[in-house]
């Protein structure tokens, strides 16, 4: 699942293609055509993000919310667009560019009471300039939930995925599986700089980088990461590989369905 520098990235590109300008909106699917319909000629104003939420604004036609969930991707191209090809949720476009929208768990047209209910139900984003990350703090002081799984808790923290929880956890020394309320105020605070700064590199890079300069391939004489995800990593799918910093091997667990990384020695209990 996209985490939140890729939906900041979105936003931005949707606001530079198409901001203050008529725009046709299409559902070629079919299955947001009512809703198409109700914005088709409307002033695109501009993208937000917030967490993992992508909200894209009409005006008083409304916002239409996205949740790309775990498939669904979007597409910028030149031109209006021909003939949609493959299921195209949504299409926004001008005479000189198109988005194509596909397979999203989530895109509704959502009104500016019921947007405020999804940004009152998420945590702070990291890279948003309104975060307070004090609302997360409190949460996390208080709870006997893992630091890992309250970090992937979009109601704690908006935006960090498998990734940024598993490379900050590591970049900080802290075990996953300690509870929030073991985690001291001087641990979250650096934590939470962490992932305002390395998801910010993200949002411009559009891969995650996490490692430090000591630790780079060109620094250690090693091969660079070869993964989809891209990026250069100390933990995150390099479950046996011995950590970058330490040498002990990484090890990987199950932790609320998701697949959790971490170093035993650097991390430790």
């Amino acid at each position: 699942m996209p985490e939140g520098h890729v939906i900041h990235r979105l936003a931005g590109t949707y606001t530079d293609r198409f901001g203050g300008r008529v725009t046709s909106v299409t559902s070629p699917q079919g299955r947001f055509a009512a809703s198409a319909k109700l914005l088709d000629g409307s002033v695109f104003e501009a993208a937000e993000a917030f967490g993992k939420h992508l909200f894209l604004g009409f005006g008083d036609a409304g916002w239409v919310r996205v949740h790309l969930g775990l498939y669904g991707k979007v597409a910028f191209a030149e031109g209006p667009g021909g003939a949609a090809v493959g299921q195209v949720r949504l299409r926004v476009s001008t005479s000189d560019g198109h988005a194509d929208l596909r397979g999203p768990a989530a895109c509704e047209l959502i009104g500016e009471a019921e947007r405020e209910a999804v940004l009152d139900r998420l945590g702070p984003d990291p890279l948003r300039a309104d975060a307070d990350p004090e609302r997360a703090w409190r949460r996390i002081s208080r709870s006997r939930t893992s630091i890992a799984a309250l970090l992937m808790n979009q109601e704690v923290v908006a935006g960090v995925g498998n990734i940024y929880r598993a490379e900050v956890l590591f970049r900080h020394g802290v075990d996953p599986y300690r509870e929030g309320r073991n985690v001291t105020r001087d641990e979250w605070d650096a934590m939470w700089a962490d992932l305002v700064v390395l998801m910010r590199a993200g949002v411009g890079a559009a891969r995650i980088d996490t490692v430090r300069e000591e630790h780079t391939p060109e620094a250690m004489g090693r091969p660079p990461r070869v993964d989809d995800h891209g990026g250069e990593v100390y933990v995150y799918r390099r479950a046996s590989m011995p950590c970058l910093v330490c040498g002990t091997p990484v090890a990987q667990a199950d932790l609320a369905a998701r697949n959790l990384f971490w170093c035993p020695s650097c991390q430790e209990a």
